[in-house]
């Protein structure tokens, strides 16, 4: 019975050895606190429930929940990690997993091979796109009961351990029966590496993952071999990973004793991070682009290259997370992420948003900042003297809540429409999508066998829109001509993309997306314009 509650207490001694281990004269004012006032309190609390309460409980249920609101109480992101679900929550950082290597999608209640991962143990027993599992070591595989979780408790597991799927293909009549051998799965972070404009290379980087920094200078290197001069860095809705890899991002921008960031908090002394000789890209053009959901170890690098002029900031006003999470585990092998420290720009900027209203209001931020207008007028925006600092070319910055663009791109909301929103709503492009590629892809890929084929060749969006439109009034989508004419260009535009996706590789995606994209066209202009590029990181 006294477990739970020992835990609990042991979570209070764990903070204060982390405390005792970096003596200021805050810690000392930090250990005079009453003991009894604290964990002891806490204690005594369970054991009285133990001993008198009207009903038996779940103490470590209660003890849990203590932890959770606790730490609610101390900021947004400090959190706390069950057993079971630190490996999961740790996977999209980390970079791999163990299992049988597939893209999936469930399609009507099927299990579909969206892509093997090249190389993967799928990829290597011919397992092919559009390929439906149907059974799963002798198992039906379909119907109600298939969900996300389903697929990664059936197919994920351990390295060297087997799997056997039956496959249903178009054109076969049985089953085709693998025995998969899984293996580690490498999570790759960037969705994208291409050449928007002639001599211009673009990278989306999605997280900041462990292979981060190795698959950005692998990307580097190609666009190099295919003439890239200039870059833009795309960290649009990244929401940051490890601190460590967004300094080794920076790094490959700055040359050596360049400060990209600096941590400090009352019990986290200072720790600079220094900018060393290596970099990939320390010449050339760069602009990065952020936005909204852009936080954390994207505002890392945003800030950097801000700070020191080393590049154009453009989109929007990113999130506003400036503070450093340290794992500690607990006695049951839960885990929380503590916050420590807050980071800092080269100029001083923590640019941290408040949270002193609390956590629900924090998060409710960003729709805020739609009904106040931000997303679409820069000038919508106020920052208080008191925060001004300066770059390295005397350009004025802002701390306080996130990092400010050097030039604000607005959110296109012209093609939103309700017909727009119920089409994405109910998930029909993509299912539409695979549906098409399910019964022409052995036609497609006669036409157009590799990506670069379909971009430059497919010219059928006006048949497929018209064709999607059909099939959503199928689905209670009834046309709508106002809306249509409104939102048709971009409806199009995705359907090109998920057919691209489908059919290829994510690449591909951003490919088709990027054309019209308002952001990568403008990063474009301005890095072909020697005057404006200068004038936006010479003055302001």
């Amino acid at each position: 019975m006294k477990n739970s509650w020992f835990g609990f207490r042991t979570l209070f001694l764990l903070i204060t050895a982390a405390v005792l281990a970096l003596p200021s004269k805050a810690q000392v004012l930090n250990n005079a606190v009453d003991p009894s006032s604290t964990y002891e309190k806490f204690d005594r609390l369970m054991q009285i429930i133990d001993y008198a309460y009207v009903e038996n409980v779940d103490q470590a249920k209660i003890v849990e929940d203590a932890v959770i609101d606790v730490l609610k109480e101390l900021d947004p992101h400090s959190t706390y990690i069950s057993k079971k679900d630190i490996e999961k929550t740790n996977e999209p950082l980390v970079g791999n997993f163990e299992g049988v290597g597939i893209q999936f999608q469930l399609f009507h209640d099927t299990i579909l091979v969206v892509s093997p991962v090249p190389g993967g143990p799928s990829d290597k027993l011919g397992i092919l796109a559009g390929d439906k599992i149907i059974k799963i070591n002798g198992e039906a595989a379909y119907g109600s009961k298939i969900n996300n979780q389903y697929v990664l408790d059936h197919l994920r597991g351990p390295k060297g351990s087997k799997v056997t799927v039956g496959i249903y293909r178009k054109g076969n009549k049985e089953l085709i029966d693998y025995t998969i051998t899984r293996d580690k799965i490498p999570l790759n972070s960037i969705d994208a590496t291409y050449m928007p404009a002639p001599g211009i290379g673009y990278i989306k980087l999605a997280r900041f993952a462990r292979s981060s920094a190795d698959e950005f200078r692998e990307s580097v290197n190609q666009l190099k071999k295919e003439g890239m001069k200039n870059l833009i860095l795309d960290l649009r809705s990244n929401s940051g990973g490890y601190l460590d890899i967004a300094f080794e991002l920076a790094d490959e921008f700055l040359p050596a004793g360049k400060m990209i960031v600096y941590t400090q908090g009352v019990r986290s002394p200072k720790q600079d991070y220094i900018a060393t000789n290596r970099g990939s890209f320390e010449e050339g053009k760069l602009v990065v682009l952020i936005d909204e959901a852009s936080a954390s170890a994207s505002e890392i690098v945003s800030g950097a290259m801000q700070d020191w002029d080393r590049g154009v900031i453009m989109g929007r006003r990113s999130f506003g997370k400036g503070l450093v999470q340290r794992p500690f585990m607990l006695p049951d092998s839960s885990m929380i992420r503590l916050t420590t420290a807050r980071y800092y720009t080269p100029s001083g900027r923590c640019i941290q948003k408040s949270y002193e209203h609390g956590t629900e209001e924090y998060f409710s931020d960003i729709f805020n900042r739609y009904q106040h207008g931000e997303m679409i007028h820069a000038d919508s925006i106020k920052f208080p003297d008191s925060l001004k600092y300066y770059t390295h070319n005397k350009r004025v910055v802002y701390g306080g809540g996130g990092i400010m663009p050097d030039m604000f791109i607005p959110y296109d909301t012209s093609f939103v429409t309700k017909y727009y929103t119920d089409v994405f709503r109910k998930g029909l492009l993509n299912e539409y999508i695979l549906q098409y590629v399910e019964l022409h892809r052995k036609d497609m890929l006669a036409s157009f066998p590799d990506d670069k084929s379909f971009l430059s060749g497919y010219n059928q969006e006006d048949k497929l829109l018209r064709d999607f439109i059909d099939y959503a009034a199928t689905k209670d989508v009834p046309k709508n001509d106002k809306d249509i004419e409104a939102s048709g260009s971009q409806i199009k535009l995705v359907l090109k993309a998920l057919l691209a996706r489908t059919l290829y590789n994510i690449n591909a995606y951003f490919e088709v997306i990027g054309v019209t994209d308002d952001d990568i066209k403008s990063a474009v202009k301005v890095i072909n314009n020697d005057q404006m590029f200068k004038k936006l990181t010479i003055s302001n």
